[in-house]
């Protein structure tokens, strides 16, 4: 079981309901697409934050990375990410995740209450 988190850049939607429609949007447009856009430089660079504090799944020999699929970036197309997470770890890779997020002006919506975040 894994939790997933989406995030993207743009303006924060006035409320959940919004952020659903824009999160549906952009999934369709980036991630359930036949073509492959790499990502933008912000979300990259959100991705490398993300993988200085838990290595990649990839990389991860001591069973430490709360990531459920690597490697991470590859889960990133243009401005969205759409990343799962394991579930034993998924409180405080999330609030980690949030915190970076909000930090870098990108939006974070959290997949499973359909609802924006913090």
């Amino acid at each position: 079981m894994t939790y997933d988190l989406a995030v993207w850049e743009g303006d924060k939607p006035a409320d959940d309901k919004t952020a659903g429609r824009v999160f549906s949007d952009l999934y369709d447009r980036y991630i359930d697409s036949e073509v492959e856009e790499p990502p933008s430089e912000r979300i990259a660079a959100y991705v490398t934050v993300l993988l200085e504090r838990w290595c990649d799944i990839s990389e991860d020999e001591e069973d430490t990375s709360p990531w459920s699929t690597g490697p991470l970036i590859g889960e990133a197309s243009g401005p969205l990410i759409y990343f799962p997470m394991r579930w034993s770890m998924a409180e405080e890779a999330s609030a980690y995740a949030v915190t970076v997020a909000e930090s870098m002006g990108l939006v974070c919506f959290d997949v499973q209450p359909d609802r924006l975040r913090p």
